[in-house]
């Protein structure tokens, strides 16, 4: 009978971080996060390896970890995190792990991985998961990449020291957002069925790289099915326009698919963009004309700084007027609301591009930001001046009112853009140009329609 493997548990220390960091990143950040599959996650204690696509740096890891709660979770990140000695020192006691790439760190430093791969080893042999990135970098697209086989390598020496006599399993998942950089938005986590290596035990004696090679191909194609994988990437950009705008929601309405909820939303997506490569498979010149048609779409709303959305219930001078005095209405509320959260708005803005050049950070910038530095600032000032010169009872509401003001702060600043916007549809002089790009996008989607159908 097999010992029953006890993961570590966290101290006390870091359960309160823990519970502080699923405040702000589940309960500040994001607006919902939905988990996919959850019941196909093995029960703790069992080996496991964690794989999934990398589409936005910390907030991939970061949420995983904050919903896997019945577990200890061991990441494995980019080696140049780890530079600061303290934050280094805190980054590992949290669970994550150095990995050294030579086209960023050196040649040299590569061997130094072998002490990360037996710490994650180790983790497995004590019934602990790992968490690991085979594409070794995030992308900036939704796009898979090809996979590194480390993930099996630290599987399979786990195995080994097992003497191959109890299972380890890898878990295909995959991490979707409805948006990469605003705050306030949904995020996915999709699990898939797990995969045994105890079937492919033998044969990994004989050929260990050829085994971890075809496994590494059946999780890739499993991880590939759970996300949103655009691979005809010249035409990237009309592709996720088309599916983000109107003619997604349109797509998703009349196959029975939800465009506001994200789980209905990814496969409605996945099933356009299907059909889109598909349709540019079979009629190239008519689908490249499609998408020249749609890059002048876009850049037209640019220009005008518009929305698609626009478009959809053609907006009028009254709606912009009734956005007006709503926004009048709710002024003091969002003055109130805004006094006590505004750095949370204002201090990752201020640093955001001084101090960050690749654009996939800018979520784990922001949610970095706010753990360390604003939401502190914003809760614990206020709480302190309130328990000296009100009372306690002033202070802890306080706390309990803050993530209410920041939520209506931010919708009250999201409602104030869609009123610009309105009024740069409905404004006189734009009127031709949007009259124009209008009657393109009803071409756009006529056309569509016949080819897709």
């Amino acid at each position: 009978m097999e010992k029953e493997l006890k993961p570590r548990d966290h101290n006390l220390l870091l359960k309160a971080f823990r519970i502080y960091l699923q405040f702000v990143n589940s309960g500040l950040y994001f607006r919902k996060e939905h988990l996919v599959g959850i019941e196909k996650v093995p029960i703790d204690g069992t080996p496991l390896v964690i794989v999934s696509n990398h589409q936005n740096c910390l907030n991939d890891p970061l949420s995983v970890a904050m919903n896997l709660t019945d577990r200890r979770i061991n990441f494995i990140a980019r080696a140049n995190v780890f530079n600061n000695p303290i934050a280094g020192r805190f980054l590992r006691k949290i669970g994550l792990l150095p990995a050294y790439r030579a086209s960023f760190d050196g040649y040299a430093s590569v061997a130094k991985n072998r002490t990360t791969f037996d710490a994650a080893g180790q983790a497995l042999c004590d019934g602990e998961s790992v968490m690991l990135f085979p594409e070794a970098g995030h992308q900036n697209k939704r796009w898979l990449g090809t996979f590194k086989i480390a993930y099996l390598k630290i599987a399979f020496d786990a195995a080994e020291k097992f003497n191959f006599e109890r299972d380890v399993m890898i878990l295909p998942s995959c991490n979707h957002y409805a948006n990469y950089f605003h705050a306030r938005t949904d995020m996915l986590i999709r699990f898939g069925d797990p995969i045994s290596l105890k079937p492919f035990y033998e044969e990994y004696k004989e050929e260990p790289r050829a085994t971890m090679l075809k496994i590494n191909d059946i999780v890739r194609e499993r991880i590939k099915e759970l996300m949103l994988n655009i691979e005809d990437l010249e035409h990237y950009e009309q592709i996720d326009f088309l599916r983000e705008t109107g003619y997604g929601r349109k797509y998703a309405i009349e196959h029975g698919y939800k465009f506001n909820y994200l789980p209905s939303r990814l496969l409605s997506d996945q099933k356009l963009v299907s059909a889109l490569q598909e349709a540019t498979t079979e009629h190239p010149e008519e689908m490249e004309k499609i998408y020249e048609d749609t890059a002048t779409l876009s850049k037209g709303l640019k220009d005008l700084k518009i929305r698609d959305w626009l478009f959809i219930r053609n907006h009028k001078l009254p709606m912009a007027i009734l956005r007006g005095l709503w926004l009048l209405i709710l002024l003091p509320l969002f003055i109130l609301s805004i006094i006590p959260t505004g750095l949370l708005f204002l201090l990752p803005k201020i640093f955001l591009k001084a101090w960050i050049k690749d654009k996939m950070f800018y979520s784990s910038f922001y949610v970095g930001v706010s753990v360390f530095v604003s939401v502190p600032i914003c809760l614990i000032v206020p709480f302190v001046l309130l328990a000296i010169f009100a009372n306690i009872w002033w202070a802890l509401g306080y706390l309990v009112a803050f993530p209410f003001m920041f939520v209506l702060a931010w919708n009250y600043l999201r409602l104030f853009w869609r009123f610009v916007g309105t009024c740069r549809y409905v404004k006189r002089s734009n009127r031709d140009k949007i009259n124009k790009l209008r009657d393109l996008r009803t071409s756009i989607y006529k056309r569509l329609d016949n080819l897709l159908k």
